[in-house]
């Protein structure tokens, strides 16, 4: 039997849900709750990541709603980010945990919140997250700004020591970073392997590091490698 067009209506205007979680019985549970409300639908289930990442092309989700504790739980948001690019990712936690918050945030998911709320909390954070929202426990707020301002110094400070290298010192550090000897490097800038080493050595000193590992750890962990590979205006 068809569905009645006002049935049809509110099923092309609800909010899509994926729902990941490794417990059957919970996703039943959350099921129920959120179809209650009548601009909620879930759409999919998924026990593990790459079922979530799988359900999500097929079913092209407004929001998925996903547990951190599944396996690579942080990096499944982007993952899903990737495949559906307009879904917004909810992660639900066991506890507020300081650490798996940095973690999600950072891989595109825009809320996050803990087992222990209640069902209402969790459809109001499932409207939110839809409309572009970002939801963190007031409680963690603090030390995430704390955090996000601390990156922040950081990465102007590493902007200021890039700064103070020339063209060439910036070629030679964005190879280094890529694993390239004296040997590779002189290769690749057409340069003498002697020179080279004395690139490496004005770097060392004036990024205010030991050693060639952590010059390229510098690096990594700073996210400036395009600095390096984009001139300077």
């Amino acid at each position: 039997m068809r569905a009645p067009e006002s049935q049809i209506a509110r099923d092309r205007e609800a909010i899509r849900i994926l729902l990941a979680d490794r417990q059957s019985l919970f996703r039943e549970a959350i099921r129920t709750g959120l179809e209650a409300e009548a601009d909620l639908r879930v759409v999919g289930e998924a026990r593990d990541g790459p079922e979530a990442v799988a359900e999500a092309e097929r079913t092209s989700p407004d929001v998925a709603i996903v547990d951190v504790s599944l396996p690579r739980g942080a990096r499944i948001s982007s993952r899903i980010r990737e495949r559906v690019p307009g879904c917004r990712i909810l992660v639900l936690a066991t506890d507020e945990d300081y650490q798996s918050l940095i973690e999600v945030l950072d891989e595109g998911a825009t809320g996050y919140l803990t087992k222990e709320v209640q069902l209402a909390a969790l459809v109001d954070a499932t409207r939110a997250v839809h409309k572009g929202e970002t939801l963190v426990p007031p409680r963690m707020l603090g030390p995430l700004i704390a955090t996000l301002l601390g990156r922040r110094r950081e990465r102007d400070a590493a902007h200021h020591r890039i700064a103070q290298l020339t063209r060439r010192e910036r070629e030679v550090l964005a190879l280094l970073s890529e694993g390239a000897d004296n040997e590779g490097i002189a290769r690749a800038l057409v340069i003498s392997p002697q020179t080279a080493r004395t690139h490496i050595q004005n770097i060392l000193t004036k990024l205010s590091v030991h050693s060639r590992l952590e010059a390229a750890a510098f690096v990594a962990h700073n996210g400036v490698l395009t600095d390096l590979v984009t001139p300077r205006s």
